[in-house]
């Protein structure tokens, strides 16, 4: 049990050095700016594929997408995007739902809730009469476009509005679907957005029509549709309102302005004429009858219209009485006729002016709409106005307060914006109030201009940061004892871990977090390279300087021996050097001595060895007998090695013969004629062979290697000719015979058929002439069996 625990204990202990050792490595990292590098490298990517069919129908000019660019920058950007209501960042993996108006993004269960609450306040039964008769709308929390209740999201939809619940994926813009956005642009041209699905508006329509200018004189000419509406600068020339005069103005759009000619018009009664503009053709004379000439006239929209003399009889803002005044300019005078009239909260009565309104002093007890405070309004009708105090409840970023009129549910998020700095406050960026706490800072391309902590006078060029500079990558460069410079990386601020603080008083109890602390650490041993050469000379290897003298290079001295035949075994030393072995090639008095057997080579076909040990010069001749066979393999000769291995081959022949007839067999079978020798045996065989002609009559002796050669043959004579002829005919005589004999005995076996056949059909005669009436089995049996008795016949 104590060495399982102990066992359990040491691996645990290993598991959390390891992750000290991985937490020192992250605090050491210097900057993340190489993630950044392959981050903002694959956001180009995904921006330029996004881009790519605009750009392909506008040569590549990507000016138009600024704007659209920099939602789609902030949408990877991290934190960028923040959902206004709750004031928290929106991620990639979160329903979200955007504004058509202002393309501001909020997450989609806060926008349901803030729909639902406005469409609760607007549509609350006590401030609003015609609740349940209205669809009110409900506003975007940034821009205040407003939506119907109908339009209340439901769903997670992607920009483009296509796919539902879009897949995450990170080669694509957060939230989007990857397929061609396709939304008709605004205002409407016919065509539709070649972006892929993107956040914010569409940029302008890139396509190419070809239109007209303003007054339709000029060419059409292709032109972006975006921009499609253009003026060639020539004179409009369209006919005015005046229906004399044409426009002189440059080519331009909408109507034309009025004419600024004058002409001789005449008044409306017709007794005067006067110059005046071309675009107020009518006017009034200072005489009554002009004045008087109707009560409906017809004058330019800068003039005022004449009075006619009569009683004004307009109803007057009461909606009661009329008035009784003449005809006049201006409003009418307020009604000044007695009425009795009731107090706006209908508790008391008084007789006044028609135009002034009764309010009594009773107070309203009623709460507002705030459900907080008391309207306390004099003779309030029941209708009791928003609260008019102010909110004050502390917002959502918690710096400030609500500055809005007392109301019911969830403040409007904070509308200010705070900056938010790098170390140096060089680089800034604005989030919304409240995110500044949670906001990383944003990276700054300054340079870090912080003094060095380590012994060199400058430090490594890096960006601005917080915190504490990363550690120096420097060549340390201090002077070491051998005279090197150190050429590790600078150590002066190197991170320790602090051991034996805490020993665990067992494997149960949890250990605790390494401690590190920062302190300089000595100069490591010198590792520049110099050459030093082996003990036995046989190389010059550059070692560390730390560890630089003579050394064993493992090798085999390979120094020669006194013997001159072989050198020294010994693994590399040192050998003192005297007269004799000057050159450094010879053995010296601490190699080794030689004890082998003499190993050179003997005279060719000599097996025997040297009987002296190794030494120097030829070896003595050998004197030892040599026991061989002879050439036919029968006899065992003994020979002198001497004199075998110094005899030519014509003497060694001579040397391994054993004089008696070679046993061998020749091809055609008989025994060779030779004395025992070497090699094959001759083929001309000399023996005599019987030789016979083809029909075996002949008969001849010959020489047997002639016969084998073919160089000799036996052909028949016109005896065997004459005796062969004969045999053939015989032979065709006897199968002739055989032939007729068959012939024969076909024919008597068909004749003894025929008659037996012959035989059965008289008595079936006979029977029928004795008979007079025979059954009907009678009749035809014969029919019947005559046929099955032939078959079995000629089965038999």
């Amino acid at each position: 049990t104590e060495l399982s625990s102990q066992k359990k204990f040491d691996e645990i202990k290993k598991a959390n050095q390891a992750a000290a050792k991985k937490l020192v490595e992250d605090q050491l990292s210097s900057s993340s700016d190489d993630d950044d590098e392959d981050a903002e490298g694959k956001q180009g990517k995904i921006l330029a594929k996004t881009f790519t069919i605009y750009t392909s129908q506008t040569d590549g000019d990507a000016s138009e997408l600024e704007r659209t660019r920099q939602y789609m920058n902030e949408a990877f950007q991290s934190g960028a995007m923040t959902c206004l209501i709750c004031i928290a960042s929106v991620k990639r993996n979160q329903a979200v739902w955007s504004c058509c108006g202002c393309f501001c993004i909020f997450h989609l269960p806060c926008i349901q809730k803030w729909a639902k609450d406005s469409l609760f306040l607007v549509s609350s039964p006590l401030t609003d009469d015609d609740f349940g008769k209205k669809d009110y709308p409900w506003p975007c929390p940034k821009c205040r476009f407003e939506y119907k209740r109908s339009e209340t999201p439901t769903r997670y939809y992607c920009y483009c509005g296509k796919v539902e619940d879009p897949a995450l994926d990170p080669w694509l813009v957060p939230h989007s679907c990857g397929q061609v956005c396709e939304r008709e642009f605004k205002p409407s041209c016919g065509h539709k957005c070649l972006l892929l699905c993107h956040p914010g508006p569409c940029p302008p329509c890139p396509k190419m029509v070809t239109t007209t200018c303003f007054c339709k004189k000029a060419k059409p000419v292709p032109r972006r549709c975006s921009a499609k509406e253009w003026s060639c600068h020539l004179p409009c020339g369209r006919t005015l309102p005046c229906g004399q005069h044409t426009c002189e103005n440059p080519c331009h759009s909408g109507n034309c302005k009025p004419c600024p000619r004058v002409s001789k018009q005449q008044c409306i009664c017709g007794r005067r004429t006067a110059e005046r503009l071309c675009a107020s053709p009518q006017w009034q004379c200072d005489q009554v009858s002009c004045m008087r000439v109707h009560s409906i006239f017809t004058l330019p929209c800068t003039e005022d219209v004449p009075t006619c003399g009569d009683s004004c009889d307009k109803v007057l803002e009461c909606g009661i009485h009329k008035c009784s005044q003449r005809c006049h300019r201006g409003p009418c005078e307020v009604c000044r006729q007695e009425v009795e009239k009731q107090c706006r909260c209908g508790k008391h009565t008084k007789r006044m002016p028609c135009h002034k309104p009764y309010l009594c002093e009773t107070k309203c007890t009623k709460i507002r709409d705030c459900q907080k405070h008391q309207c306390k309004r004099k003779c309030c009708s029941g209708n009791c106005p928003p609260c008019d105090q102010v909110c004050g409840r502390t917002l959502g970023c918690r710096n400030h307060k609500c500055p809005s009129g007392c109301h019911r549910g969830s403040c409007y998020p904070c509308p200010e914006t705070v900056d938010v700095k790098c170390n140096c406050g060089k680089t800034v960026i604005k989030v919304p109030c409240g995110r500044e706490r949670t906001t990383k800072p944003p990276k700054c391309k300054q340079l870090c201009s912080r003094p060095p902590t380590c012994h060199h006078p400058t430090q490594e060029k890096h960006y601005c940061h917080f915190g504490r500079c990363p550690p120096c990558r420097q060549s340390c460069q201090k002077t070491l004892t051998c005279g090197h410079l150190c050429p590790v990386s600078c150590h002066d601020e190197a991170l320790v871990k602090q051991t034996g603080l805490h020993q665990p008083a067992g494997p149960w109890e949890q250990p605790s977090e390494p401690a590190f602390i920062q302190t300089a650490l000595p100069c490591p041993p010198c590792e520049v390279p110099v050459s030093v050469e082996c003990l036995g000379q046989h190389e010059v290897s550059p070692l560390p300087c730390h560890s630089a003298g003579p050394y064993s290079c493992k090798r085999l001295c390979g120094r020669l021996l006194a013997c001159q035949n072989h050198t020294c075994m010994k693994e590399c030393h040192h050998v003192t050097k005297v007269n004799s072995n000057a050159d450094g090639k010879k053995a010296g008095p601490e190699c080794l001595q030689c004890e082998e057997e003499c190993t050179k080579p003997r005279p060719s076909g000599c097996p025997h060895r040297c009987v002296l040990p190794c030494h120097p010069g030829d070896c003595p001749s050998c004197l030892q007998m040599l026991k061989i066979k002879c050439h036919c393999k029968l006899s065992i000769l003994y020979i002198e090695c001497l004199k075998l291995t110094c005899a030519n081959v014509k003497e060694k022949d001579l040397l391994t013969s054993c004089k008696n007839q070679c046993p061998k067999e020749l091809p055609c079978g008989h025994r060779c004629k030779e004395i025992c020798h070497s090699g094959g045996c001759p083929l001309n065989c000399n023996q005599k062979v019987k030789l016979r002609c083809p029909c075996k009559r002949l008969k001849k002796e010959l020489q047997c290697s002639k016969v084998r050669e073919g160089q000799v043959s036996l052909e028949c004579d016109a005896l065997c000719k004459e005796m062969k002829r004969k045999a053939s005919e015989i032979k065709e005589a006897e199968a002739k015979a055989v032939i007729e004999e068959e012939k024969r005995r076909q024919q008597a076996e068909l004749e003894a058929f025929e008659n037996r056949l012959r035989g059965r059909r008289k008595n079936k005669k006979r029977k029928d002439e004795v008979e007079i009436e025979q059954s009907p089995w009678q009749k035809y049996k014969n029919l019947i069996m005559l046929p099955m008795f032939g078959v079995a016949v000629v089965m038999l």
